[in-house]
């Protein structure tokens, strides 16, 4: 498996597939990079280099005591650039991933970024409070933990009906739903149950504010773990020059159950950048757009 060895000694795994411009993928909670291979290969078998990881405490990754914090998870993404030498990268997050990503270009910059990817993302800031009326309650979270920490492996079963809507119309096989099983109960308990504080109370305003590079953000309107309204309602004012695309009664599991249109999208995205760049990829092994 290809590892990589953090500035703190913790091992992250990652997949690295393709050549050409790289786009790295930052999962949502309680996942792994395995979420994202229905998007790597379509840009794979577009001449794209795509790389993802599986965050600490999750899939594959270690599972140190320490690091359970929206910092060092953008550290560990920037050692990973600096590891595999990643420049001119597209980065694409969804949910928690999201919020990595904003954290990331908050802290790192954007030197080695071209542009940025936020679907059914996580920032601004998710937990209610006084300067977030609308907000998710903290009570809404506390029974996440509850959850987790009683039967964390029936939770998972029962998490992938909001996650991918099929209470609200949507369809998934059950083999999809047993890949998320699977993908959660890779992850360790401790930092899965510390990683709710996080994505839900780490506020990424002023991280968003320092974005530079060309960002899209997608968003499904009927999404039952983070709602529009918290999320990219709230992040495309805070974004300079940021575009939102909003998928009409899309859940929060867009990859799954919009991704034809999401691998459109997101190819439409990252060619008009190198568009720009004057470095457009060259597309070997074609499937159909």
């Amino acid at each position: 498996m290809n590892m990589l060895t953090t500035r703190d000694g913790t091992r992250i795994y990652y997949k690295d597939w393709g050549q050409g411009q790289p786009v790295t993928f930052s999962h949502g909670w309680p996942l792994t990079a395995d979420a994202w291979e229905d998007q790597m290969m379509f840009l794979a078998q577009h001449g794209y280099r795509v790389v993802a990881h599986d965050r600490r405490g999750h899939g594959r990754s270690d599972q140190p005591g320490w690091g359970t914090d929206m910092d060092t998870y953008a550290d560990d993404l920037a050692d990973l650039f600096q590891a595999l030498d990643l420049h001119d990268a597209v980065m694409v997050g969804h949910s928690t991933g999201g919020g990595e990503v904003a954290r990331y270009i908050g802290r790192h910059g954007t030197q080695r970024v071209a542009g940025a990817v936020l679907m059914s993302a996580i920032p601004p800031v998710m937990v209610k409070s006084d300067t977030n009326p609308n907000g998710v309650p903290i009570e809404a979270f506390d029974g996440l933990r509850q959850s987790v920490a009683a039967d964390r492996s029936q939770f998972w079963k029962e998490l992938t009906t909001p996650f991918f809507g099929t209470d609200h119309g949507q369809t998934v096989s059950q083999g999809t739903r047993d890949s998320f099983w699977l993908q959660s109960m890779m992850g360790g308990l401790q930092p899965e149950y510390d990683c709710i504080r996080v994505f839900s109370e780490t506020d990424f305003t002023e991280d968003l504010k320092r974005f530079d590079v060309p960002t899209l953000l997608l968003h499904g309107d009927d999404d039952q773990i983070v709602p529009i309204a918290v999320g990219a309602y709230r992040s495309v004012k805070l974004i300079p020059g940021a575009t939102l695309k909003v998928y009409p009664g899309g859940p929060h599991g867009l990859a799954v159950t919009h991704k034809d249109e999401l691998n459109r999208d997101l190819l439409e995205f990252i060619r008009g950048l190198g568009a720009r760049a004057g470095t457009e990829a060259l597309i070997v092994n074609p499937v159909p757009a």
